[in-house]
């Protein structure tokens, strides 16, 4: 399924967030059915005790983050590390995307204005989901030994490079 908007029209986390979801009762919520993630994993590596570096990525402003932005970014620094340091690290992806992002699909060419019934009723239909962060809310974290501390901060360099947003590297 293709993305059908970008993502600047989703980045600020202004709008009313919608994460209003019931098992018990589904026919009383406002979504009705919610788009599935498109993260796969949270947790990559081993976790070892002689760890003693920590270097985690933290956003620099609120920001509201799809899902398939998050994986972009996850699958671009588990290469990286899978590379440089195998078996050497532990990576993390430390939020969860709750936010339904909706979208009022809009009739446009010749004639549109008899198909379309305009903004009445206009709650749109949910269409991706996205993780809300707050300023200095870390999104990554990668455990290491101190001697591969360089090569943790440059994964989650390039894992920045794929999430709209200015991001700072924490070691």
């Amino acid at each position: 399924m293709a993305r059908l908007r970008p993502g600047r029209t989703c980045r600020s986390p202004n709008s009313q967030a919608w994460a209003r979801y019931s098992q018990s009762k589904p026919r009383k919520n406002y979504i009705r059915a919610l788009p599935h993630t498109s993260i796969q994993i949270f947790d990559m590596g081993k976790i070892k005790p002689e760890y003693d570096a920590r270097v985690t990525l933290n956003t620099e402003q609120p920001i509201q983050l799809r899902s398939n932005a998050l994986e972009a970014a996850r699958l671009v620094a588990h290469k990286y590390l899978e590379l440089n340091i195998p078996t050497e690290y532990y990576l993390k992806l430390l939020v969860y995307p709750h936010n339904v992002i909706r979208e009022h699909k809009m009739a446009a060419g010749a004639g549109a204005d008899r198909v379309s019934r305009g903004m009445s009723l206009a709650f749109g239909r949910p269409v991706s989901v996205a993780a809300r962060l707050r300023s200095h809310q870390p999104v990554f974290m990668v455990m290491t030994k101190s001697a591969n501390r360089e090569a943790a901060a440059s994964a989650l360099k390039k894992a920045a490079a794929k999430l709209s947003g200015t991001y700072k590297v924490h070691s």
